[in-house]
């Protein structure tokens, strides 16, 4: 009977939490404010804009444990779960897959090949575009803010809304930015 008891709570300790995002057919963790698209460039910063949201693409892969990090432990956060949903346009890409995607400039390659167009080796990468489209050039030459890695909750919140504030368009570099925030925080406590 203990055996039963023991190999019960071993069963539920290998679930995971119960609040657990589900996963596609191709593996990758499918949260309600990813957005589908048919991965225009283009045409999915004109639906951002058009919603008052910047455009984000999060590249992941099946199996990354850092992924899966960042959906159970971090995106869950209210306030950046809130700020993913309502304040960005999210498309999720898959480091080894084959759907097309078009570049601010036209070109046209399925995602694997455009991540390594646009220099992405590690996952999860977020690549946050501009809010303009450039007049040549591609997404890997105009991105405002590229947050290669798993992090913690306060950075990626930090990175969220140095973002929205347009912080890369000041001369603060956003390790000074995080320092001061942090510091903000703590006085107000």
């Amino acid at each position: 009977m203990l055996r039963l008891v023991y190999a019960l709570v071993a069963g539920l300790m290998l679930t995971g939490p119960a609040t657990a995002v589900p996963l596609g057919e191709d593996g990758l963790h499918k949260p309600d404010w990813f957005v589908e698209t048919f991965r225009d460039l283009r045409e999915d910063l004109a639906d951002a804009n058009d919603q008052g949201k910047r455009l984000l693409l999060i590249f992941e892969q099946r199996g990354c444990i850092y992924c899966t990090r960042m959906h159970e432990e971090v995106y869950v956060d209210p306030e950046i779960e809130r700020l993913l949903s309502e304040d960005f346009y999210v498309i999720q890409m898959n480091l080894f897959g084959n759907l097309e995607v078009t570049d601010f400039d036209g070109t046209v390659m399925e995602e694997r090949d455009m991540a390594r167009h646009w220099g992405v080796v590690f996952t999860p990468t977020m690549i946050f575009a501009p809010e303009v489209a450039p007049e040549s050039g591609g997404l890997r030459d105009s991105a405002v803010m590229v947050m290669p890695g798993a992090f913690e909750r306060g950075s990626t919140r930090l990175m969220l809304e140095f973002v929205l504030e347009k912080g890369y368009e000041g001369e603060e570099h956003f390790q000074k930015y995080v320092a001061r925030r942090l510091e903000e925080i703590r006085a107000a406590q």
